[in-house]
């Protein structure tokens, strides 16, 4: 974990920082918060194509020179604790919720009400990351195994359990002919992601692979040798860019060729963020920005070339005191989560800068996963904005509401304040 010592006099003073290699918990045993520093205030950023800074977020801030003619509001309007233990992974679908934590159960919830409408139960528990597509739920769990829904509507909601990846019968096999490719991860997996164009889902592990599985025969189809430290985070593009995230302090980026026989996904770009751990990755829903958040509590970005696959460091957002473990990304809106126990919503502006719009503060656990989407809010026409949905290691699922209206004087207006759920 990336940690921020500073002690300030009345003259200038040096600032020693410490920076512990952060590992994204997956633990059962709930850990102590109350090392965690207070909130310190949101900073801005501009795009820059300077290198990627070194040292950790410093505790100050400065208001960007460019402020927009939107004002910002938020609240916190939903929180729910279950006895579930630490909450380790969130999907949004269809305006259903779904919650993964320590226990055996997916908790799905109804927007915007957000109310329980169902469990999806196993015999195993942990469930570490959650993607939904095509009314299919895929589900990891702590034994590196990958279980499967299908969603239906036929005048009630109802999830029929499918299958689950690998099947023990073929990892047996597999496992006794020494073919790695068709077996299973051989540590817990950390991140899912899902190319729909090209049927295929992406899984990521501790084990420092990433495996390829087609979804319409849920077989895996290639093992990726990714990285030379634990994997943490994927994501795919639309145009079938790969990007995976280690603890090598490095973002790499893959491209799928049809025609290269067993290992159809080369390498072909390395993006260093000097020396921080990256724990976490999320693209815009264009596919034209990456942002990736690392261990001492920097955001990295970077920008898409004219061709697929190209990337160009754009610079980046500022505020996290801790490592940043989860993101995501709606329309133009960025959310962070981190073991600093805030989230923050960052608006990327049409100049390409990154204004920090709200700091969202009420839980009392590190935010391990993070979601954010647009409509479901009953806002009228003139106001932007989006629904966030954070879980924390403290137990608690909240919901949050983050809007921008222009105001009559065309400045932006932003009032930093907690924000008790």
């Amino acid at each position: 974990m990336a940690s921020l010592d500073n002690n300030n006099n009345n003259t200038r003073s040096k600032q020693t920082i410490t920076t512990n290699k952060f590992l994204r918990s997956i633990s059962s045993k709930e850990p102590s918060f109350s090392h965690f520093p207070p909130l310190t205030p949101p900073r801005f950023s501009s795009p820059s194509l300077q290198t990627s800074p070194i040292s950790s977020p410093l505790p100050s801030f400065s208001l960007a020179s460019n402020t927009s003619n939107l004002e910002s509001s938020y609240r916190c309007i939903s929180s729910v604790l279950k006895k579930d233990g630490q909450v380790l992974s969130i999907a949004v679908s269809s305006g259903l919720v779904y919650t993964g934590s320590d226990s055996n159960v997916i908790r799905i919830w109804r927007l915007p009400e957000f109310s329980e409408c169902g469990q999806l139960k196993t015999k195993t528990s942990m469930v570490v990351a959650l993607e939904v597509s095509n009314d299919k739920v895929f589900a990891a769990y702590g034994d590196s195994k990958i279980r499967v829904w299908l969603r239906t509507w036929d005048g009630v909601l109802k999830h029929v359990r499918l299958a689950t990846i690998p099947k023990s019968g073929g990892y047996v096999r597999s496992y006794i002919s020494g073919k790695d490719k068709m077996g299973k991860h051989m540590g817990p997996i950390t991140s899912l992601a899902i190319n729909i164009s090209e049927d295929i889902l992406y899984s990521a592990s501790i084990d420092k692979t990433v495996k390829v599985w087609q979804i319409s025969t849920l077989k895996c189809i290639e093992t990726i040798q990714a990285h030379s430290d634990p994997l943490n985070a994927i994501a795919v593009s639309d145009d079938g860019v790969l990007y995976t995230a280690s603890d090598d302090a490095t973002v790499k980026v893959w491209r799928r060729n049809f025609y290269s026989g067993d290992r159809p996904h080369s390498l072909t770009l390395t993006l260093p963020t000097k020396y921080s751990p990256v724990k976490t990755l999320t693209l815009t829903p264009d596919g034209n920005v990456l942002y990736g958040g690392c261990s001492d509590g920097y955001i990295h970005y970077w920008l898409r070339g004219w061709f697929s696959g190209q990337l160009q460091y754009g610079g980046s957002l500022q505020g996290h005191t801790h490592a940043v473990m989860c993101m995501s990304s709606e329309v133009n809106y960025v959310v962070s989560g981190s073991a600093d126990c805030t989230s923050r919503v960052w608006a990327r502006e049409h100049d390409g800068g990154h204004t920090c719009l709200a700091v969202l503060v009420g839980h009392r656990g590190p935010i391990r996963s993070i979601t954010a989407f647009t409509g479901c809010s009953g806002d009228d026409a003139e106001v932007d904005g989006c629904t966030i949905c954070t879980g924390s290691l403290d137990g608690v699922v909240k919901v949050w509401r983050v809007t921008r209206k222009k105001n009559s004087s065309g400045r932006l207006a932003n009032d930093y304040f907690d924000l008790q759920g």
